[in-house]
């Protein structure tokens, strides 16, 4: 429990009225979330504004309102008038959670593709240094032995304050998270306290919510610029951006690559399907994850590491222990036919696993499976059509997470990118399951079968209702069937 006037400490006011000596017990944006002595913030969103919600809010138990329009309030509920309610939203989940962020060392993960495996690389490489940290990521929200299902890849700024609290009470010392582009515009992030920020790579992805591919990069971009001069930035020197995104800041950059000098580079001398064998700053070492794409995951984690003190012999001992992430490239060997289950939604992902399976010298065919989500980027599905049709033997476009789109027109979407000679190679299933099913019945000893698009996720999402749907799961009863029937 805290006070108002502790609660509003620091942040940018233009007017008072009434109270503000009364103790708050809850903070929310939500009105629904609100009980008795409740703050509630009122903020304008895309779609809705809160401000339609203040007597949800006071009838809920909200005593104080922090609302960016001056509207009328009855005299016994306290009104703080700021600019910007979404801005002022971040300081007030601070102040009220005791500011969790400057008391943990909060490092930061953002790119279009590997934010969640850099990200839970470093948690989980921190707790096997014996550091006890903390992760927030698209997959999960987890400290110690709590284990939350992620919403958001970064949650709101109240939630997000909840959750640093919570692991600094739970003994944390570090925190590690993944930063969206959406965060970053919406201001989730802001007055969050950064040791560290790392850029993994910048593909086209989000333009249906930033408008161009330029806005993509500034988003993204904003971040680094607002790290404090204590902080690192480190950064993928591969990547044609990676420069850019740390060009204003005042961190201290650092670079990782594979095929740029860099502060920290490694070289692949093996990819293979029981893991990569790299050789980083001159120490060779076999690591349990797959594709050059998760050699630069590794590289971004061991970089990190070195930066915050760790020893370079341990780093890499702890990191060769780490197993897959949940969702990225996991494997299924169905009698010698490997069944690859990944996230992969955008062009670049799509591309990065089909042409580490290319480098792997397979002797079979390369089998794909996979859509795009409804109500998203529409400018990446023909891009995404076109890379599997180049990489692979057979392409079966099904559906993803269609949300309020027919799953028909979606997939039209993708066939437009499939060049004419490459036609035949292609086929159309709406339904996933019966998709994954012929994948596995084209499918012969040696053969590699890439399930694209959902990896970690359980869910199908149409017409706006979630229904349970497992990519691994689907897999293994269609396999267990086969097995019965034979």
């Amino acid at each position: 429990m805290k006070t108002l006037k502790d609660i509003i400490e620091g942040i940018k006011i233009q007017k008072i009225v009434g109270d503000i000596n009364i103790t708050i017990d809850n903070i929310s944006n939500n009105s629904n979330h609100i009980t008795t002595s409740g703050l509630f913030i009122a903020k304008k969103g895309n779609r809705v504004d809160g401000h339609t919600f203040i007597d949800s809010a006071i009838n809920n138990g909200a005593i104080a309102v922090v609302c960016s329009d001056d509207v009328d309030l009855p005299e016994n509920i306290t009104k703080i008038v700021v600019e910007d309610s979404t801005e002022a939203e971040c300081y007030l989940a601070a102040n009220f959670y005791d500011n969790p962020s400057k008391k943990l060392k909060i490092i930061g993960v953002t790119g279009t593709n590997g934010k969640t495996t850099t990200a839970t690389l470093i948690y989980q490489l921190l707790n096997n240094l014996g550091q006890k940290a903390g992760l927030i990521s698209t997959i999960i929200y987890k400290y110690g032995n709590v284990e939350l299902p992620s919403i958001n890849t970064t949650p709101d700024a109240i939630e997000l304050n909840k959750l640093m609290n919570d692991m600094y009470l739970d003994g944390c010392k570090y925190a590690v998270m993944e930063v969206s582009s959406h965060a970053i515009v919406q201001k989730r992030i802001c007055g969050i306290n950064f040791i560290g920020g790392i850029f993994t790579n910048i593909t086209h992805e989000h333009l249906d919510y930033h408008g161009s591919f330029e806005n993509y990069i500034k988003a993204k971009k904003t971040f680094f610029d607002n790290l404090p001069t204590n902080a690192f930035a480190l950064t993928n020197i591969d990547d044609k951006n990676g420069k850019i995104m740390v060009q204003n800041t005042k961190a201290k950059i650092y670079t990782y690559g594979l095929s740029h000098m860099a502060d920290f580079h490694a070289r692949i001398i093996e990819n293979t399907f029981q893991g990569l064998h790299l050789e980083i700053d001159g120490n060779d070492t076999w690591f349990l994850l797959l594709g050059r794409f998760n050699a630069y995951n590794i590289l971004a984690a061991y970089g990190s590491a070195i930066i915050l003190g760790f020893d370079k012999q341990e780093v890499l001992a702890q990191l060769s222990k780490i197993p897959p992430i949940n969702g990225r490239f996991n494997i299924i060997n169905n009698n010698d036919t490997y069944i690859i289950i990944d996230y992969a939604h955008t062009p670049d992902a799509l591309e990065n696993i089909l042409s580490t399976i290319e480098e792997m010298d397979i002797n079979g065919k390369i089998i794909t499976v996979f859509g795009a989500g409804g109500n998203r980027d529409k400018t990446k599905r023909p891009l995404m059509g076109q890379i599997a049709a180049q990489y692979s033997d057979i392409v079966i476009i099904t559906s993803d997470n269609p949300r309020y789109e027919e799953p028909a027109d979606i997939i039209a979407d993708i066939e437009k990118g499939v060049p004419a000679n490459l036609n035949a190679k292609v086929f159309k299933i709406e339904d996933r399951t019966n998709a994954i099913k012929m994948a596995i019945n084209l499918a012969n000893k040696g053969d590699v079968i890439v399930i694209a698009g959902k990896g970690h996720e359980t869910y199908q999402e149409i017409k706006g209702v979630r229904n349970h749907f497992d990519d691994r799961e689907v897999v293994l009863q269609i396999i267990n069937s086969k097995k019965i029937i034979n």
